[in-house]
């Protein structure tokens, strides 16, 4: 009989394993979207299960900052982070959330929106992600033939030009008899609306229709322009009256003016040639006084802020229960797995992946150091001691949160509202430095052994309560198990 309910527990267990393995799925091939209309980039879950539950995020995978074009989470919408050209065009229908499908619409859409998007699903046990291929189709306006003037021999010469077509189109000049025509010069370029094209061609035909071709693999716009033999006929009275005023004209200027121009240009060259020269010894001369006084300057700063260096020590009772504090509280990691036998008390975060220290200041400075090498989301600082740690809420200033960090390749300040911030490559250390009285929280980093900047400070803040260390490794998830580490070796 114990073997029967045995057996019967392996089953149910190797069944429910395998109710959990569901796939995200896309289209089979690229989604065409035209300009101006709206697409649906279609996502959903296989098998179906309802997905209302889950985390759903929509983000593009050709774009290095702000990838975020739309994110589903505590069964809202939240698009604090989403890139800007996408606000107020994107949507869920949370109905077909129940059936599995976390399909994007995208309303009115731009030549800009073509690429790669991600659709990345994740509930607690489970994630998988698909891929979207957009295309977009823009119709250009209709082009346009200008005469561009003669030719030596009286060929006239038209240009036609489009623009706003996406992708390139092809442009054909055919004649009254429908043959097409070489065309002589091209000029195209692109930016976020689309193609711009220019296409020039010579015709000595009189009496004719030309006719300018713009055509993509569904559409086609098309204009004409009448040549007649009046066009031709001026051509010759003007090249007569032409040439005679520039003979008379050129042979009485050519020399003064040759000679007028050669010698201004000789003075303004040799002026700018003096200014460069003298700008660039100037520049030269002031980068090497900032580089010696930051040889200077560095080093005791940061033995300044080493001076108030406290020890820190991470209590794993307030870490979120997918957390794992080291038992000398030290260090701290994301486990795919939660915890067992971790309550979800009134201290502990039960959304942002989050820990604060032990010990908290009410006076005085404070400083210590975190190390997050091979760490790609994370976010360091302090924190008041009555500020919530529940929820879904941004952690500011407001919040009781005075932070720095990274999340989607960008370094952030999370202030009010967020501040980007420029540095030229990943640090190694981060240094919290606080001066409770003057309302100061200083930000610097470590990039390698010899070079160390400051990136950050929040300035005239009112500190009331007890500020604690913080460190965070994201929110909800993080795929990488490097841990952040409470730096004493300094």
């Amino acid at each position: 009989m114990r073997l029967i309910c045995l057996t019967l527990l392996i089953i149910s267990g190797i069944t429910d394993s395998r109710s959990e393995q569901y796939e995200v799925v896309g289209p089979a091939g690229p989604v065409l979207a035209v300009a101006g209309e709206h697409v649906i980039l279609p996502c959903s879950v296989k098998p179906s299960i309802s997905v209302v539950d889950m985390r759903v995020e929509w983000f593009r995978l050709d774009l290095r900052d702000s990838q975020l074009v739309h994110l589903y989470d505590d069964h809202v919408d939240r698009n604090t982070d989403q890139i800007q050209s996408y606000r107020g065009r994107t949507g869920l229908n949370h109905q077909e959330l129940l059936r599995g499908d976390a399909s994007l619409k995208l309303s009115s859409v731009r030549v800009s929106d073509e690429g790669l998007y991600k659709c990345f699903i994740q509930s607690i046990s489970w994630s998988d992600d698909t891929t979207v291929n957009v295309s977009v189709e823009a119709v250009g306006r209709p082009p346009v033939i200008t005469v561009d003037g003669f030719d030596h021999s009286g060929g006239l010469h038209l240009q036609c030009e489009s623009e706003g077509w996406n992708p390139e189109p092809d442009l054909e000049w055919l004649n009254n008899e429908g043959v097409s025509l070489s065309s002589e010069t091209t000029e195209k370029h692109r930016n976020t609306d689309g193609f711009s094209v220019k296409h020039t061609i010579t015709v000595h035909e009189r009496d004719s229709k030309i006719h300018c071709r713009f055509k993509l693999k569904h559409h086609m716009l098309e204009t004409l322009i009448i040549t007649t033999s009046n066009m031709f006929n001026s051509w010759r009275t003007s090249v007569i009256m032409i040439s005679v005023f520039v003979v008379l004209s050129v042979i009485a200027g050519i020399l003064i003016a040759v000679f007028a121009h050669k010698y201004k240009e000789h003075i303004q060259l040799k002026n700018e040639h003096n200014k460069l020269k003298s700008e660039k010894r100037r520049i030269q001369e002031e980068r090497d006084q900032l580089l010696q006084s930051l040889k200077t300057i560095i080093p005791k700063a940061l033995t300044y802020l080493r001076t108030h260096t406290v020890n820190v020590t991470l209590d794993a009772d307030t870490a979120h229960p997918r957390l794992i504090v080291s038992d000398d509280g030290k260090q701290v990691r994301f486990v795919n797995t939660q915890t067992e036998g971790v309550h979800r008390g009134k201290d502990r975060f039960d959304k942002h992946l989050g820990v604060v220290g032990k010990e908290g200041f009410s006076s005085g400075c404070f400083y210590f150091e975190v190390q997050v090498t091979g760490q790609t989301d994370w976010e360091l600082g302090v924190t008041r001691e009555s500020a919530n740690r529940k929820g879904w809420a941004s952690l500011s200033p407001e919040r009781g949160y005075w932070i720095v960090g990274r999340r989607y390749g960008r370094y952030l300040a999370r202030d009010s509202p967020d501040y980007s911030l420029s540095l030229r490559v990943a640090p190694e250390r981060v240094g919290v430095f606080v001066d409770y009285k003057k309302g100061l929280v200083v930000f610097d980093v470590d990039v390698d052994v010899e070079s160390r900047s400051h990136i950050y400070t929040y300035t005239n803040q009112s500190f009331n309560k007890k500020l604690y260390p913080f460190v965070s490794l994201g929110y909800r998830w993080n795929e990488n198990s490097t841990p952040l580490i409470i730096c004493d070796d300094y």
